[in-house]
């Protein structure tokens, strides 16, 4: 279950709120300068066209698709993630290993439902964990392969920056009879630098570095699945599943568990009371 990230967008507008303060605090009446049509044109039209040159129109179209997924992050707590195997393990030993069937109704995870299909279905551990590992390899492929658009904006955005200022200092060029002029055209030179800097710093970098950072996400708990699918398939005793998967866990998430079930325990032993 995925649910909004509000960090990305309050991050990126906080920069630009910053940016805009600042220009307006020290710029005064001269704030309107720093906003120029023709060097947004050579910024944005470069970038796109260098896009449109990299990629194929595959790569293309997935880039806003892309682009959400730095607005999004990924719901699943690995305490609850334990206990749902925990419940798995227990139901297995108990009932027999197919009788997780109908548990899988309840899964809402895709790569869970897989992988304990696959151990309903009998097939070996070693088969399960090289299969499901073999969808971890393809989800980080993907994941790379659309995160390579936001990186190579990254790169672009800086250089066309730079090009909008060198069109910009030769224009500057053919009008030195004019001394007044100078300083205008040098300011304006410089805010294709200006623009194509800020949106690779202020977006397009941070939005790749989150990116990254949800494919190790999303790696780190698939490999954690992939422990409990095998754990169950294998008949582990829960408690030792259970203790198996919590050394996954940070400190705080083991103390915050341990509440959790304390708490949980003290419902129980006063429903049993009443």
């Amino acid at each position: 279950m995925r649910k909004r990230d509000l960090l990305t967008p309050i991050g990126i507008t906080l920069g630009f709120v910053m940016l805009f303060l600042a220009i307006a605090t020290r710029g005064g009446e001269n704030a309107a300068t720093f906003v120029d049509v023709s060097s947004i044109f050579i910024v944005i039209g470069g970038l796109l066209a260098s896009l449109l040159i990299t990629f194929n129109k595959e790569q293309i179209k997935v880039t806003g698709k892309v682009i959400r997924e730095a607005f999004h992050q990924n719901d699943q707590r690995l305490p609850e993630l334990i206990d749902l195997f925990v419940q798995l393990s227990e139901r297995a030993r108990r009932e027999g290993i197919l009788a997780l069937e109908n548990e899988l109704d309840d899964v809402e995870d895709p790569f869970i439902r897989k992988g304990i299909h696959l151990a309903v279905d009998g097939i070996e551990p070693e088969v399960i964990n090289d299969i499901m590992n073999a969808e971890i390899t393809a989800m980080e492929e993907r994941q790379y392969r659309g995160r390579q658009i936001i990186e190579k904006s990254a790169e672009y955005a800086p250089a066309w920056g730079m090009i909008g200022t060198l069109v910009g200092l030769v224009l500057m060029l053919t009008t030195l009879e004019d001394p007044e002029s100078l300083g205008p055209s040098m300011a304006v030179a410089l805010l294709t630098t200006l623009y194509g800097t800020v949106l690779a710093n202020l977006v397009f970098i941070p939005m790749a570095s989150k990116l990254e950072s949800k494919t190790d996400e999303d790696v780190f708990l698939k490999q954690i699945i992939i422990e409990g699918v095998i754990g169950v398939q294998s008949g582990q005793n829960p408690r030792i599943l259970e203790e198996k998967l919590s050394a996954f866990l940070s400190e705080e998430e083991i103390k915050r568990r341990e509440y959790m079930n304390l708490d949980r325990s003290v419902v129980e032993e006063t429903v049993n009371e009443a």
